[in-house]
């Protein structure tokens, strides 16, 4: 095997092979053992012994989604603490691969013709994974797959009460219940029960049970679903949502869950956050309503939350009710604005065929349409997302 592929003079090979060849030509025996030791939950040991070679082990990554030629994220993630060389390597394959999509998006043919199974270690296994590596059609390769049902799980995060934040925390002493989201579970759960997922509630968690419950997940097994959704209904600030116990739980910490190395049977299928939250306290410039932050006396309540609040992969969409340092709003008698948006919205528009980016670009227009007339404060929904493919979610 390794023969033929050192002779590329020979016969062509994919550029992805050829650099994943270069990196197994440059590991010393330590930087495959540190390999191996990454890879020791996701990967059976009896794969990972004495003899396997780092071609070895990319062909067991590939068997179980870790690695594609459009997933590159969780072998960059290893490189960077292995070898920094290696992940120079990769990313300039990255940047040479970005060129040559662009020439043949010009109208270039291309002359890259692939060796059989034997003399390019094997492809993955797994043909029916929403990184199709056969010839489908062109379409298939631009939508994530949704072929399954349930598609996959949707946990609803449902925080309303809030006494033991204020008895607890001193700087949280004037937090208020969020009142009306029990309106927006009724939403979400009517919303994705008709997309065809299975709808899971958890109610007024404090920060560790959420966190508990997002570690049960990302150990369970995904193959059979094509992906995974999240909403948490909370108060929030930069960066966090708080438990209903006032304790913070990092929104990157939470997404990270679900990253190809630790959940490797969602690897390569979207990973969704719906977060309605603050991302801090200020209002937006330009009912009685409420707003889901705890210092300002309103008749709209107001929620608050980024950093880097998605890992630095493919495959994620967080979908956030405000953009930083602002305030979101929430009508005690009908729920929040941005969650009965995304709800009507994805409604009126999934048995249309609409994407979900599309559909959130007219969820950030609904709302921003509205106002708080006391604060004069308006809202901006922000999409955070690392999407490769359009995001549909058929009724069918």
């Amino acid at each position: 095997m390794v023969r033929e592929l050192q002779v590329l003079e020979k016969a062509q090979v994919s550029p992805y092979r050829v650099m994943l060849f270069q990196l197994s030509e440059e590991v010393n025996k330590s930087e495959l053992k540190s390999f191996k030791f990454f890879l020791n939950k996701q990967i059976p040991k009896c794969k990972l012994h004495d003899n396997s070679s780092l071609l070895d082990i990319f062909v067991e990554m590939e068997k179980r989604i870790l690695l594609a030629e459009e997933n590159l994220d969780p072998l960059k993630l290893i490189c960077a603490e292995v070898n920094k060389s290696l992940l120079e390597k990769i990313e300039a394959y990255e940047k040479s691969s970005r060129g040559r999509r662009m020439s043949l998006e010009g109208g270039a043919e291309s002359p890259v013709s692939f060796l059989d199974e034997e003399s390019c270690f094997r492809m993955p296994e797994v043909c029916d994974s929403p990184r199709e590596q056969d010839s489908g059609s062109q379409m298939s390769n631009k939508v994530y797959q949704m072929k399954n049902k349930p598609r996959g799980y949707c946990l609803i995060f449902n925080n309303n009460d809030f006494s033991k934040a204020r008895k607890n925390v001193p700087k949280l002493h004037k937090m208020k219940d969020r009142k009306g989201t029990n309106y927006d579970e009724e939403a979400l759960t009517e919303t994705f029960k008709e997309l065809h997922f299975e709808v899971i509630p958890y109610r007024d968690c404090t920060a560790n049970e959420i966190h508990e419950v997002l570690r049960s997940y990302q150990s369970m097994d995904h193959k059979n679903k094509d992906c995974f959704i999240c909403c948490i209904l909370s108060h929030g600030d930069k960066g966090i949502i708080y438990g209903t116990d006032g304790k913070e739980a990092p929104i990157y910490e939470l997404t990270s869950y679900f990253t190809g190395l630790k959940c490797p049977s969602l690897a390569g299928k979207p990973k969704v956050f719906f977060i309605q939250a603050c991302q801090g306290d200020n209002y937006q410039k330009a009912v009685p309503v409420e707003t889901d932050a705890d210092e300002k006396d309103s008749f709209l309540d107001v929620d608050s939350s980024p950093k880097n609040y998605i890992p630095d992969e493919a495959d994620f969409l967080l979908g956030m009710a405000t953009v930083k340092n602002c305030v979101s709003y929430r009508d005690p008698t009908q729920g929040t604005w941005y969650i009965q948006s995304l709800c009507q919205n994805l409604r009126e528009r999934c048995p249309k065929g609409d994407d979900v980016l599309h559909i959130l670009t007219g969820v950030n227009h609904d709302v921003s349409s509205k106002d708080d007339r006391k604060n004069m404060g308006k809202q901006m929904p922000q999409p955070i997302f690392t999407l490769r493919k359009q995001l549909v979610f058929p009724p069918n």
